[in-house]
């Protein structure tokens, strides 16, 4: 896959990581030319999350540059209220001419590009791209530190915008990862009546202590359940834990064969919801609202030309969240 916007690039050098051949290399390419309508903006932090190591094992066939959580601050833009100000973005560039992009759905717009995923390069390099329109100013009391959980939290927070969950129902998450742990937080700031399941004992400590309820094996029915394991095992898992016509949101994204007895979806009329990406403005607020914990999620920082090693950490069993900063 090709970055699609080599044209972009000016004499100016900077550091970038790039995926080939199943490989991170960090090389000095130069600097991206913002179109009209797009802000330059230079990297302070990124993440490294579990579509990333995907993408570098194969997923969509990737090439190029990867990276689509960040924190950044705009150097260059058409709007000056953007210039200087740190800011975090939706990942979904849409064409904005579809009917799709019409009805308010930009992020099913058959056209879009995927910041670091699909055919716009990503935020692993000191200065990066996007347009306007997709950016959201970070208010000066949030630390970069949170901000640059805003798309995963995001992403978090959007099961609240499709699915009505009554304060009685019982909720289940099934997974402990990164984004398990933030959809705990996300339901549990809306007085749900949640519990998590996992396999790391760590993680569900680091549950429990934000007083979330967390087990190791499952048992027991729940009126929802939210699959974020990654894996078919907990497909086929989150579907044996929930009531009758009771709700199963997907968050996993499983590119490999998923073989699992539908027979108990169709018997117990299950209402299934696939899940994605969310309104970062939405994040910001419930970053502001200090309901969401993220600096214990944290397990290193390195700098920006060290991203083998970073990934390579990121790739560990029971690491949760690793960080590249480009103010090292």
């Amino acid at each position: 896959m090709g970055c699609g916007f080599c044209e972009w690039y000016v004499e100016t050098g900077m550091t970038s990581v790039h995926f080939h051949d199943g490989k991170v290399e960090v090389r000095d390419i130069r600097r991206p030319k913002r179109p009209r309508g797009y802000a330059l903006i230079r990297l302070d932090l990124a993440g490294i999350c579990s579509t990333d190591i995907q993408l570098l094992k194969g997923y969509y066939g990737f090439e190029g540059i990867p990276g689509h959580e960040f924190a950044g601050t705009v150097v260059e833009a058409d709007s000056e209220r953007l210039l200087g100000r740190r800011v975090v973005g939706d990942i979904n560039l849409a064409c904005g001419n579809c009917s799709f992009c019409a009805r308010g759905m930009r992020n099913h717009c058959p056209k879009r590009k995927v910041l670091g995923i699909v055919n716009h390069p990503g935020v692993f390099q000191e200065y990066f791209t996007l347009p306007e329109v997709n950016l959201h100013v970070v208010p000066t009391d949030i630390p970069l530190t949170e901000a640059v959980f805003c798309e995963p939290l995001a992403a978090a927070r959007r099961i609240l915008d499709q699915v009505q969950i009554p304060a009685t129902d019982t909720v289940a998450i099934l997974g402990d990862g990164k984004l398990g742990l933030l959809i705990a937080q996300v339901l549990k700031a809306e007085s749900r009546n949640v519990t998590l399941f996992g396999r790391n004992p760590n993680k569900l400590a680091l549950a429990r202590r934000w007083g979330i309820p967390a087990r190791r094996r499952q048992r027991g029915e729940f009126d929802c359940v939210v699959e974020v394991t990654g894996s078919p095992e907990g497909l086929a898992a989150a579907v044996s834990l929930t009531k009758p016509r009771g709700n199963l949101i997907l968050k996993s994204t499983m590119h490999s064969g998923v073989g699992f007895d539908t027979a108990p979806i169709v018997v117990n009329e299950l209402n299934i919801t696939g899940s994605r990406c969310g309104d970062p403005g939405k994040a910001l607020k419930l970053l502001k609202s200090g309901v969401i914990r993220t600096a214990p999620m944290i397990a290193a920082t390195y700098a920006l030309s060290d991203a083998p090693k970073a990934i390579e950490h990121a790739q560990q069993k029971g690491v949760l969240k690793i960080l590249l900063s480009n103010q090292i």
